[in-house]
Parts: structure tokens; C-alpha cells; sequence
């Protein structure tokens, strides 16, 4: 677990900035009738007009290689979906827009989903609670709390509302690379895993299902769906444990943080 400087905070706070701005202008696209090949095309050139580089892009993992500058996941799709031609947004779809970009040597990571002009009640209370359930977590983001306190408000949080937890793919540690320790599940007790330190940084990423936790891998061997088929939602921030507390770093430019209350 790597413990931050302020040289280092200072540019990983730029780098994420980058990439809220990044998915913000992507979102303020998102209507009826969009490909999600020019979402994706969209979000190179606003990465390209701010300076910064996708940490998406050509990602390998093993013979493996992403082909996109974001990730687009529509409806039942949880994570890491790939922008096409062929898949077009339509009136109650929601997609999780996720952005991740690098700026001067460092990473900035945060994901939003939204819907699609008008959606179904109890989807929109899906979305609803999975922002709610990521800010519950970033309120536990205090030095001396174990990342198991962060795990466990989110887990708290969806599982009340009836929805379920995906258990394969959890929020990390983020800097030079990607992905850092510590790893942060989105369930667990809150004695559960490593302490936190002032100066670490966070990805907290809750990602859930309305159905079932379980998911099935894509033909593409990129994109996660849900197993049973029902629709996901992800929400994520960039986080710096603080001297005060949790400080959320994936401000878009021109923009304050949301106040965590």
C-alpha cells in the first residue's frame, strides 16, 4: 500500500480532474439514438483536447487487448463494455459511463451511470442507490479505519434496498498504474482487511445488480454481465484519505465536490 507525498498528490488530484472533466462532457452526450462507438470516440477527443491519455486504451491483460478509450456498459452489462456502431442507446436504457485516464505519470479513475431519457422507477432507484451506497463508502475513508468499514456501509446500503453486491470485481488502490493495492471489496465486516492511512489514495466503485450478485463473461472476453440478466449500475470517485478526512479528488474542471455529509 503505497502512501502519498504531496508532489504526488498533487498530481494524481490533476490527473483525476482530467478524468471527471472527461466523463462529464461524455455524459451531457448521452440521448436516444447514440452509438456508443461515438460515446467512446467523443471521450478520445475531449482526452485529447485536455492533454491527457486514456489508461484504457490498448490495457492488456494477458494475449488480451482492450480496443477502446473508455468503457461503455449498457444495461446488464456491469463492467467494461466496448463502444460499437452496432450498439445504439434507446429511450430507458442506462449506461455506465467509466473513465479512466493518465495526466503527467498518474492515474485518474471514476465511473457514472445514467439513464437514458426516461427509465423505468425501479431502475432509477438502482442508480439511486448505488451512488448513495459509493458515498457511504468514501465516508469511511479515514486514516485508522480498516478498508473493511468502506466494504461493509456499501454492502449496508444495497443489500437493504433489496439489490446485490457484485463480488468479482472490487475498488483498488490507484497512482502510476491502475490498479494498486489495497484491494477494496464492496462487501465485508468493518474489521475486514488492510488499515487505511493519511495519504493513500482510493478507487471506490460499487458495482450492482437489481438481480443476483453472479456475473457471465461476453463474447468479446471484455464485458461483464449480470447472469440472470437484469440491469447493473457502477458509480465511482477517486478518493484521498486525508488529514481531515476523505477528500474526493474526480472533481470535473470548473466544479466543486459533492459535500459529504
Amino acid at each position: 500500500m503505497i502512501v502519498r507525498n504531496e508532489e504526488q498528490y498533487n498530481a494524481i488530484k490533476e490527473a483525476a480532474q482530467a478524468a471527471a472533466t472527461v466523463l462529464d462532457r461524455m455524459c451531457a452526450l448521452v440521448v436516444p439514438g447514440m452509438n456508443t462507438y461515438d460515446l467512446d470516440q467523443a471521450g478520445r477527443r475531449f482526452m485529447e483536447e485536455i492533454g491527457c491519455e486514456s489508461a484504457c486504451y490498448q490495457y492488456k491483460v494477458g494475449s488480451r487487448i482492450f480496443p477502446s478509450w473508455t468503457c461503455l456498459s449498457v444495461n446488464d452489462e456491469v463492467v467494461h463494455g466496448i463502444g460499437t456502431l452496432e450498439r445504439v442507446l434507446k429511450e430507458g436504457d442506462v449506461i455506465s459511463v467509466d473513465v479512466c485516464t493518465r495526466y503527467n505519470g498518474y492515474i485518474g479513475d471514476n465511473c457514472r451511470t445514467i439513464p437514458v431519457g426516461r427509465v423505468d422507477p425501479e431502475l432509477q432507484r438502482l442508480l439511486d442507490v448505488t451512488e448513495e451506497s459509493m458515498y457511504d463508502g468514501i465516508k469511511n475513508a479515514v486514516a485508522g479505519n480498516k478498508v473493511g468499514k468502506i466494504s461493509s456501509a456499501v454492502q449496508k446500503k444495497v443489500e437493504r434496498a433489496g439489490f446485490s453486491v457484485i463480488r468479482d470485481f472490487v475498488g483498488h488502490g490507484v497512482g502510476r498504474t491502475l490498479h494498486e493495492e489495497p484491494q477494496i471489496p464492496n462487501f465485508g465486516r468493518p474489521n475486514d482487511y488492510q488499515r487505511l492511512k493519511r495519504g493513500m489514495v482510493l478507487c471506490i466503485e460499487p458495482m450492482v445488480n437489481m438481480g443476483k450478485h453472479k456475473i457471465a463473461m461476453g463474447e468479446d472476453g471484455w464485458t461483464a454481465l449480470s447472469a440472470d440478466g437484469s440491469p447493473s449500475a457502477h458509480f465511482e470517485h477517486t478518493v484521498l484519505v486525508g488529514e481531515k478526512g476523505p477528500e474526493i479528488l474526480t472533481v470535473p474542471e470548473g466544479k466543486t465536490a459533492p459535500a459529504l455529509v
